[in-house]
C-alpha cells in the first residue's frame, strides 16, 4: 500500500501561482511513477501531469504546459505540482496518483494504470 496526502490547495486570482504538495508513505517511493490529476464538478477526472519515477522525465497535458511544473524530491518522497499564470479553467479538485514504474512511458497519462490515491486538494481560481 502507498498512502497519499495532498496539501498547498486554496483560493487565488487569476494570473497567481500555488504550488501543490504529495507527501508519499508506504512502499518504496522511488517504485513508482507519480500523476497529477483533476476534477472539475460535472467533468470527468483528467491528466495533468506525471513524472517518471527516476525523475528524468516529466509529462504535461497541452492546457497546462508552460504553466504547470511537476517534480519530485526522492529524499522527502514527495511530489510537487507548481502552478504559474492560473486561469479560472484551472479550478478543480487535484489529485496525485502512484502506478508501478514497470508501465511504459508512454501511457503516463492512463488514468487506469493508477493504483493509489490521495483525498485531494481543492484549487479554486478567481477571475
Amino acid at each position: 500500500q502507498v498512502q497519499l496526502a495532498e496539501s498547498g490547495g486554496g483560493l487565488v486570482q487569476a494570473g497567481g501561482s500555488l504550488r501543490l504538495s504529495c507527501a508519499a508513505s508506504g512502499r518504496t517511493f522511488s517504485n513508482y511513477d507519480m500523476g497529477w490529476f483533476r476534477q472539475a464538478p460535472g467533468k470527468e477526472r483528467e491528466f495533468v501531469a506525471a513524472i517518471r519515477w527516476s525523475g528524468a522525465s516529466t509529462y504535461y497535458a497541452n492546457s497546462v504546459k508552460g504553466r504547470f511544473t511537476i517534480s519530485r524530491d526522492t529524499a522527502k518522497d514527495t511530489v510537487y505540482l507548481q502552478m504559474n499564470s492560473l486561469e479560472p479553467e484551472d479550478t478543480a479538485g487535484y489529485y496525485c496518483a502512484a502506478r508501478p514504474r514497470v508501465f511504459s512511458a508512454q501511457t503516463m497519462s492512463n488514468i487506469r494504470q493508477y493504483d493509489y490515491w490521495g483525498q485531494g486538494t481543492q484549487v479554486t481560481v478567481s477571475s
